[in-house]
């Protein structure tokens, strides 16, 4: 377990890290906005591909609470375990943040004054999500763990441009963004909206994935790819996974 929450924060921190790092760099390289955005969400959406890919065998690669609670709630996570997934992934974020900040010569700790605030965009944050867990899920479900970290990438990648949010699609980044002022940044103010909005979302694909694909066994330990199983004590020298623990719909 402390692999996996390890896993957890270090790969949501890296995550943090290239969505703010790419967001100052690309406001820096260009006085377009489209060229900024375009680099954000390239470098985003590759980055997010490399980490899952890295990381995902250890401890599933979420770095997302609402992938995590979701998971929790078809019982691929026990709930005390999606907690502290949670807690490594906003720890990560943070930390991912003020990392940024400060390899741009920035003061580490910010207040973000970037406001987004307007029912669109929480909207669109709804609907963001909905599509990430869409894409998770259904990969997921239909067998197919080893595509999964391309087409999140992909999903998150084009989302920054479909969304009039920008796809945030994560409470943990979401809070991260917070102590950044900067292109990435988020007003913490308006962050009460954003993190409902994504659950919300989240919650609905899940429903709607579990009746899609009613026929279908667990594929995968877990999302958003396979990973570690912990050993069942009565299995003998040689152990086996737990069979208890894989997420169904």
């Amino acid at each position: 377990m402390t692999r996996r929450l390890v896993a957890e924060a270090v790969g949501t921190a890296f995550l943090v890290a290239v969505v703010v790092g790419s967001g100052i760099a690309g406001a820096r390289l260009s006085d377009s906005a489209g060229l900024a955005l375009l680099i954000n969400a390239f470098a985003t959406g590759a980055g997010l591909v490399a980490l899952i890919l890295a990381l995902g065998p250890i401890s599933g690669a979420q770095f997302n609470p609402a992938v995590t609670l979701c998971d929790a709630w078809l019982g691929g996570l026990r709930w005390s375990e999606a907690a502290a997934y949670c807690v490594a992934q906003v720890t990560g974020a943070c930390a991912g943040a003020i990392a940024a900040n400060a390899m741009y010569g920035l003061a580490p700790v910010q207040v973000s004054h970037h406001v987004r605030s307007a029912s669109a965009l929480w909207g669109s944050e709804a609907l963001a999500t909905f599509g990430l867990l869409l894409v998770i899920w259904g990969c997921v479900r239909a067998g197919r763990s080893g595509s999964t970290a391309v087409a999140v990438g992909a999903y998150i990648a084009a989302a920054y441009f479909f969304t009039s949010s920008t796809s945030f699609a994560n409470p943990a980044v979401t809070l991260g963004r917070t102590l950044t002022d900067t292109f990435s940044g988020i007003r913490p103010a308006d962050v009460v909206a954003f993190i409902p909005a994504q659950l919300v979302g989240a919650a609905a694909a899940t429903a709607l994935m579990r009746w899609l694909y009613p026929q279908l066994p667990a594929r995968a330990g877990q999302a958003v790819v396979a990973h570690e199983q912990p050993r069942d004590p009565s299995a003998g020298a040689a152990g086996r996974p737990a069979g208890a623990r894989r997420a169904r719909l």
